[in-house]
């Protein structure tokens, strides 16, 4: 990791080492183009490496692929654990020598007379294009629920859960009507008392639907909504997977939900309907949001802190792509097999504007 302070000069800039930056990667050096991939991390991975011990992705391995190589099966589970994603991700960046410098903490881009320059700690770096891919990980979303500040329990999101461990024997109210939520909720209900809050009734996909169902459903769909006709299909990417752990919490009634509270109060939650309920912690499992601080300097966000796209690439700012932040940046874009998708688009735009610039 070069760290004087020269400004290094190159065709493409990637910022994100995770699976969208990686799957960028793969298409960039089929291209040929010069680039490089900055990542804040000491190591490969991404944030599969802090996700809890017992996570498992919703579809088989031989569906949540990037592009090139087809991930190995984990050996004893038709569904891959967050260990083996990272390792896959780790082998991947290996497999195909992409030119990942790390850790690189980038503090901004700004422009450049017809380029973009990115900024880190460590170093400066020129280029002709940018891919933003730094994910959603670095930004856990927890509502503004009233009385947050006045509860004395504990309180922590899916990106501070490790295990059910330090829950054993407690009160835990688990919040959200994802995945995750289900699934946590799954392995806490074994070892304490959970309630489950969900702002809307939890949809289980039938039995036999994972993943790969999903994807397709969500790529069709926006298809649909793109030509102004009805978006048909039965579920989404945000419907719950009856994983084997989900399936035996549902068998043994574990995962009836709760609609959600109103407020938190000193010693548990409360509803509008004037019933409460005491508890010792609450888990937010209430997803994230885009980590977009470094393009700040560009100006692009708006209210809502989106930045206006046709496909990835920014409407006011032609040479920033953005990878992997989900539906926003292309059908599943956060998922592993959707973040090939969207990064091959990605990069033949690339390739066919430097080309007309010569």
């Amino acid at each position: 990791m070069e760290t004087n302070g020269a400004e290094h000069v190159h065709d493409v800039a990637v910022v994100g080492g995770g699976q969208a930056g990686l799957a960028a990667g793969y298409f960039l050096r089929r291209a040929g183009l010069d680039f490089v991939v900055l990542d804040e991390r000491t190591g490969p991975g991404g944030s599969w490496n802090g996700y809890w011990d017992s996570l498992r992705l919703f579809s088989p391995a031989g569906h949540s692929m990037l592009p090139g190589w087809w991930m190995p099966a984990e050996e004893g589970h038709e569904y891959p654990s967050a260990r083996h994603v990272a390792w896959y991700l780790t082998e991947y960046e290996r497999r195909y020598g992409l030119p990942v410098h790390r850790p690189v903490h980038v503090g901004r881009v700004e422009r450049a007379d017809g380029a973009l320059r990115v900024i880190a700690r460590e170093g400066t770096w020129r280029a002709r294009y940018v891919v933003s891919a730094t994910g959603t990980w670095r930004a856990p979303h927890v509502p503004r629920v009233p009385g947050r500040e006045e509860f004395e329990g504990q309180q922590q999101h899916t990106v501070d859960y490790r295990g059910p461990e330090e829950f054993a024997g407690r009160r835990v109210v688990v919040v959200g009507g994802g995945n995750s939520a289900a699934q946590i909720l799954a392995e806490l209900s074994q070892v304490a008392e959970t309630t489950w809050a969900t702002l809307r009734p939890p949809r289980f996909l039938p039995d036999d639907v994972d993943g790969r169902a999903l994807f397709d459903i969500a790529t069709r769909s926006q298809r649909a909504a793109g030509a102004g006709r009805p978006v048909e299909g039965f579920g989404d990417l945000g419907d719950i997977v009856v994983v084997p752990g989900v399936r035996e919490a549902r068998e043994r009634g574990a995962l009836k939900a709760e609609p959600m509270f109103e407020r938190l109060t000193r010693t548990g939650v409360a509803w509008a309907d004037g019933t409460s309920l005491e508890c010792d912690a609450v888990l937010w499992c209430t997803g994230f949001r885009p980590v977009l601080d470094h393009l700040a300097p560009l100006g692009l966000a708006d209210g809502r802190g989106r930045i206006a796209l046709e496909g990835t690439r920014a409407v006011d700012e032609p040479r920033l792509f953005l990878l992997g932040y989900g539906d926003w940046t292309g059908p599943a874009s956060a998922t592993l097999i959707g973040a090939g998708r969207t990064a091959k688009a990605t990069v033949a735009e690339i390739t066919g504007a430097l080309a007309r610039e010569g």
